[in-house]
Parts: C-alpha cells; sequence; structure tokens
C-alpha cells in the first residue's frame, strides 16, 4: 500500500509542476521547479523517501525516454552531424574519463583512481532533455541542438561502459586498454544491432498479425509500441550489450516501420498522444526523483561536515566547484579545437571568416547539463570490495556528484538566457523544402481528385455528372487555395492567405458552436454519453487538424 501511495504522490507531483510552472508571475524552467518540488517532499515534516535502486532507475525509466527522443530526432540532420556528434559522444567522454579522472584523483587523495575514473566516467554524459526545459523550444539554432540532443543521445552508452570498465579496474586492480576497446566496439555495435532488429521484428509481427485497417483497434498495437524500448533494452542487457543503444536504435528504426508511416491515422494518433503523456511523465518523475535523493545526499554530507568544522563544508563545497569546473574547462578546449580543426577545414576549401565562434562554443559548454543518468551511475557504484572492505571514496563520489548535477542545472539557467540573447538565428533553414513539400502534396491530391473524378463520372447521368463536378471543385478548390498561399507572386499570395485566414475563423467559430450544442443536447439529456463522445471525437480531431495546419 505504501508504494502505491508514494507513486500516487509522485504523479500528482508531475502534474503540479506542470500547473505551476504555468502560474508563477516568472518564468522558471519546468526541471528546476520538479527538481524543487521534489526536494521540499523529502522535508523531514513530509518525510517522503523514495529509495533510488539504480538498477531499476535504468530499465523503468532510461529505455522509454531514450526510445521516444530516438524516434523524434531529425535522421537527416543526425546524419549530417554524425561527426560532431560522435566526436563529443565518443572523444570527448573518453577524454573527460582520463582528464577529469586524473585531476579528481590529485584534487582529492582519498578517492583511489579507478573510483576517479568512474566518476568522470557517470559526469560525462548529458542530458537534452534537462536542456530543453531550461531554453524552451527553439531558443537554440536547430543545428546545434540537433547536435547537442545526437550527444546526449549516444553518451550515455559510452559513459556508463566507461563506467563498466572502472568498477571493474576497481574490483580487481586489473586494466587492459587493447580488451577495454575491443569489448566496447562489441558492446556498442551489439547493442544497435539488437534494437534495429527488435524494432523491425515489431513492425513485422504487427503489419501481418494485428489489425491495420482503419477499422480495427488501435490499441494493441500502441501497447506494443509500449513494450519495444524494455525489450531492447532487457535482449541487449540479456547478452551483456549495451541496452542504452539498444533503445535509441530502436526508436530511430520506428521512422522506418510500416507501423508507423503506412498504419491507420487512428493508430499514428493514439499513439502520438500516449508517448506525449508518457514523456511528460516520466520526465517529470525523473526531476522529482532527482530532488527526492539531493537532500538525503547534499544535505546530510554538509551536516556531518559542519559538526567537524566549517572547513570542511567549505572543502566539500570547494570540490564540487572544482570538478565542475573541471567538466566545463574540458568540454570548452574540446569543442572549441573541433571547431577550430573544421574552420581549417573549410579555409582550406575557400571558405573566408571560417573561425570558431566564441558564442557558440560557450553556448555548447554550458549546454552540457548533467541530469539522472549520472546521479543513476554513480549510485551504481559498490559498496564493498571483493575482500569486503569499503570502496574507498564512494560516499565522496556520490556527494560530488550530485553536487555536479544541481550546479550545472542551476549554471545553465543563469547563463544560458545570456548568452543566447540577442542571438541572430537567420532564416528557417526548412522552410524551402516544407513550402515544397506543401506544393507537391497539393499537386498530387488534385491529380487523385481529378482520378477519382473521372472514374466514378464516367457512367453517370447528366444531373449526377453537374452533382459530381460540383463536388469535385469543392475538393480541388482547397488544394487550389493552398498552392495560392505558396505562390510567389505577392498580391495572388496575399489574397489567398486573407482568404484562407477568414475561412479558419469561420471553420473554428463552426466547431465550437457544434461542440457547445453536443454539450447542452446531453445535458438535457436529447442525447447519451455514448452519442456525445463519438461526435465530440468527430469535432477535436477536426479541430486538431485545422489548427495543426494553421501552426
Amino acid at each position: 500500500m505504501e508504494i502505491v501511495f508514494t507513486v500516487l504522490i509522485l504523479l500528482l507531483a508531475v502534474a503540479a509542476s506542470g500547473v505551476l510552472t504555468r502560474s508563477l508571475p516568472f518564468k522558471l524552467p519546468l526541471p528546476l521547479v520538479q527538481i524543487a518540488i521534489g526536494a521540499l517532499l523529502a522535508w523531514p515534516k513530509l518525510g517522503l523517501h523514495v529509495s533510488f535502486d539504480p538498477e531499476i532507475f535504468m530499465l523503468l525509466f532510461i529505455p522509454p525516454l531514450l526510445f521516444a527522443d530516438g524516434w523524434r530526432i531529425p535522421k537527416r540532420e543526425f546524419f549530417m552531424a554524425r561527426r560532431s556528434i560522435l566526436m563529443l559522444a565518443l572523444g570527448l567522454v573518453f577524454g573527460t574519463v582520463l582528464v577529469v579522472g586524473y585531476f579528481v584523483h590529485a584534487l582529492v587523495p582519498a578517492i583511489s583512481l579507478p573510483v576517479a575514473f568512474a566518476l568522470a566516467a557517470v559526469l560525462s554524459p548529458t542530458d537534452a532533455v534537462a536542456l530543453s526545459g531550461i531554453v524552451g523550444k527553439g531558443s537554440i539554432p536547430g543545428r546545434l541542438m540537433h547536435i547537442l540532443e545526437g550527444e546526449a543521445l549516444m553518451n550515455d552508452a559510452s559513459g556508463l561502459v566507461a563506467l563498466k570498465f572502472a568498477i571493474a579496474a576497481a574490483m580487481t586492480g586489473v586494466f587492459s586498454l587493447r580488451d577495454a576497446s575491443i569489448s566496447f566496439v562489441i558492446i556498442a555495435a551489439g547493442g544497435l544491432a539488437v534494437g534495429a532488429a527488435v524494432s523491425w521484428l515489431f513492425s513485422f509481427v504487427s503489419a501481418h498479425f494485428f489489425s491495420l485497417t482503419e477499422e480495427g483497434d488501435p490499441a494493441p498495437g500502441v501497447v506494443m509500441t509500449l513494450l519495444i524500448p524494455f525489450a531492447a533494452y532487457l535482449i541487449a542487457e540479456r547478452f551483456e550489450l549495451s541496452g542504452i543503444l539498444s533503445a535509441v536504435a530502436a526508436g530511430m528504426m520506428m521512422n522506418y516501420s510500416s507501423v508507423a508511416t503506412e498504419g491507420p491515422v487512428s493508430s499514428r494518433v493514439r499513439a502520438a498522444s500516449t508517448w506525449t503523456m508518457i514523456e511528460f511523465v516520466f520526465n517529470g518523475m525523473v526531476f522529482i526523483l532527482l530532488g527526492l535523493q539531493f537532500p538525503h545526499i547534499l544535505g546530510r554530507a554538509l551536516l556531518d561536515a559542519h559538526e567537524t568544522s566549517n572547513t570542511q563544508v567549505g572543502l566539500l563545497i570547494g570540490y564540487i566547484a572544482a570538478v565542475a569546473v573541471a567538466l566545463y574547462a574540458m568540454r570548452f578546449v574540446w569543442v572549441w579545437l573541433l571547431r577550430w580543426f573544421a574552420s581549417r577545414g573549410a579555409a582550406k576549401q575557400g571558405v573566408a571568416n571560417a573561425v570558431p565562434g566564441l558564442r557558440m562554443v560557450s553556448v555548447t559548454t554550458v549546454a552540457g547539463v548533467r541530469g539522472a543518468v549520472t546521479l543513476a551511475g554513480v549510485l551504481s557504484l559498490p559498496e564493498l570490495l571483493p575482500d569486503g572492505t569499503p570502496l574507498p571514496g564512494r560516499d565522496l563520489a556520490i556527494f560530488i556528484a550530485s553536487g555536479v548535477i544541481l550546479l550545472s542545472l542551476l549554471v545553465a539557467v543563469g547563463v544560458l538566457p545570456v548568452l543566447l540573447r540577442g542571438w541572430r538565428r537567420g532564416k528557417d533553414p526548412h522552410a524551402k523544402e516544407e513550402a515544397l513539400a506543401r506544393t507537391m502534396a497539393a499537386q498530387a491530391a488534385i491529380r487523385a481528385v481529378d482520378e477519382v473524378h473521372d472514374t466514378e463520372c464516367s457512367n453517370l447521368e447528366e444531373s449526377e455528372a453537374a452533382y459530381a463536378a460540383d463536388v469535385t471543385a469543392r475538393v480541388m478548390d482547397l488544394y487550389r487555395r493552398r498552392l495560392a498561399t505558396l505562390d510567389e507572386e505577392q498580391e495572388p499570395r496575399e489574397m489567398a492567405r486573407r482568404a484562407d485566414a477568414l475561412e479558419f475563423r469561420m471553420k473554428l467559430a463552426a466547431m465550437r458552436a457544434e461542440r457547445k450544442t453536443l454539450l447542452a443536447l446531453r445535458n438535457s439529456q436529447e442525447i447519451n454519453d455514448e452519442t456525445l463522445n463519438k461526435l465530440m471525437r468527430e469535432v477535436d480531431l477536426s479541430e486538431t487538424a485545422l489548427t495543426a495546419r494553421k501552426k
């Protein structure tokens, strides 16, 4: 009963965080609000405590979130930025493990070198969800945001694999760079292959054994999509491969699945709304769980240090600040060097002024916020060595990792808006291809209507043919006006847009009047709830399509 009560409290907290963020007179990032709510729930008088089991956390929360991110991320832009993403997700991670690991050991000799490497490994992964929650949608230029999202997708796996080898070195005292490199390639490639295979198998099963017609119930297919990330993660982990990369690969493959592209509209609409809800709830619970852990980890350590001396408190805070500065410095130098080498290559090809932009490098540096994967990773450090003695430096490593997570979030909240202020983003790089796609789609629609008219009206009588021609003209007129709004000439485009805007307002008013009338009929018991729900769904879907096109 206590578990049920705790889950309900967490769900209520997630919902309350969304309401509170919109109700505040000033803008505050949603992740920070959720962390604050979690810390408040951990207050002694409220006394809510949730044991943070890293294995359960990694299984329950991380696969569906990474699956959804992999499904959503633009594959073309991901492939175009593959070099930058791999250099950040692999090169920067392993460079951070090496440089920051030695730095932590030199700073705090009580932390053994393998544990220092493990701490650096868990501090390497970044959290794109926290970043987008802090800066908002569209604040960071698209190309840079795609790189940051791609980095966050991939570096969870590289950081946790590095953690695995660091733990093995701490437990056995043996480390082989050659064996670790070979193992990493096998673990990563195997995880990607398993995720792609699971996603393809789901597509095959859905296409052959589930009803994919409009009349069929889409619920079984949607439920199956919820199981894909867990299946991909568990199968990969069962064979000691990367479960995280498996979940990412499964999500990326969903874009090419027949279910996601050729299935019925009802399935796609329901799946989209389901995954939107899951992402909001799971992301919210992740940050609330972070907030719940911080008072117990940071507060207890600082109180114990305060009982010793104030100097000890200052020393602990200094450790957090020093490690955070080392991480920022490593990231800044690495990104600067990547940009510098890229500019040298561009200059050789005759591109003028190809120099690294300080603002872009700074934004990329500060945007590397740490999140829940870091905390889950550091809490997975074993408590005892094989001989039964405590693992030296474990508690201090957990304290430093927790402090760096909180500090990175606060720095991003304070610094990123300043760095992004006044940044010229230029024109939408995808506007031209969107206009082309809309034009070609509308032209294809007109041709299809014309073909149906020729087929359906070939044997009709004169009166019926005239009526059919009128219907055809009305349907075609919708697409002709859509083409007119995309016309290159100013005057016909403006006229079409004004007509389109007037039609939008009329349709919106009509649909809202429909909804009001339906509710009045139900309240007066002239129709029942079943009839109301059916008709309301039709109106809601029509309004959704209308407003989505307007956006």
